[in-house]
């Protein structure tokens, strides 16, 4: 990757990051925090990694992505809406009775939109099924699956991860969003998923560990992901919970809390400054 490229991928998340935060505001509840810590891999996926159409989004022969944490839909309808999905302007009627986008993502609903999810844990059972669909239809499509880490806390992941191994899923590639928080606390005092790396390998996936901030770390971890043969593939990205917003970062109590006026203009302060930063450079 180039160094406009790169750049060009910094602006796009801090748009996203912008949108994340717009849309938990003016719906007065959501999950601000995984959405801002996976805001940089949502970017990445829809900017460069998934082979998709905007102007086709049911396009057969398009890469999917399933977002098993599904609480964390303002961070995939905000990246939906920078990729031309649907008008920025519906990020602002999240959650409003009537309107297009809702709490969790909804496949019948909302164009972009592969999987309804919701209930964690049932993502990756998705993905692992339309990766198999794609393998006994000869297709070349790949599947994604986001899944956050006390989400894999979950025993039906580790079900559909056996199904994967088990059918050799090698154009599936699931992201773990280890941010260190869940609605409770650490992870570690909850229920301890760690060590999540040598878990993965136990149930024979090649495994990569990255900084999921740093765009070369994602791009390299991608690429090789795409090489690797006869086994799905997880990365697992080490992420801040509330990225980019001061205040929210690292803290649980921004897991599922809006902001509230002053909050929220603190917030797309400090996001706009570095998004002026950004395109200054």
């Amino acid at each position: 990757m180039n160094s406009c490229d790169k750049q060009q991928l910094k602006i796009t998340a801090a748009k996203v990051r912008l949108g994340i935060i717009e849309g938990v505001y003016n719906a007065k509840s959501g999950h601000p925090g995984g959405s801002l810590s996976a805001a940089d891999i949502f970017t990445y996926l829809y900017f460069k990694e998934l082979h998709i159409d905007p102007q086709n989004p049911k396009d057969p022969n398009r890469d999917r992505f399933v977002l098993s944490k599904g609480h964390c839909a303002p961070g995939l309808y905000a990246a939906l809406a920078q990729r031309g999905y649907f008008s920025v302007d519906e990020l602002k009627k999240l959650r409003h009775i009537g309107a297009m986008l809702q709490g969790h993502p909804d496949m019948k609903g909302i164009p972009g939109i592969d999987m309804s999810s919701g209930s964690l844990g049932q993502g990756v059972s998705a993905a692992a099924g339309m990766a198999l669909a794609g393998k006994i239809d000869n297709k070349d499509y790949r599947v994604y699956s986001l899944l956050g880490d006390g989400e894999i806390e979950e025993g039906q992941v580790w079900e559909a991860a056996m199904f994967a191994s088990h059918n050799n899923l090698d154009n599936l590639c699931l992201i773990v969003d280890f941010n260190g928080l869940q609605i409770d606390g650490p992870v570690s005092e909850v229920a301890g998923p760690e060590p999540i790396d040598k878990k993965f390998e136990a149930f024979g996936f090649d495994v990569q560990t990255i900084d999921g901030h740093d765009f070369d770390a994602i791009e390299a971890a991608f690429a090789r992901a795409k090489t690797v043969k006869g086994k799905p593939s997880v990365i697992i990205a080490k992420t801040v919970k509330g990225k980019g917003v001061s205040y929210m970062e690292n803290q649980v109590g921004w897991h599922g809390t809006a902001p509230n006026k002053e909050q929220y203009e603190t917030a797309m302060q400090e996001l706009t400054a570095a998004l002026h930063e950004l395109e200054g450079c």
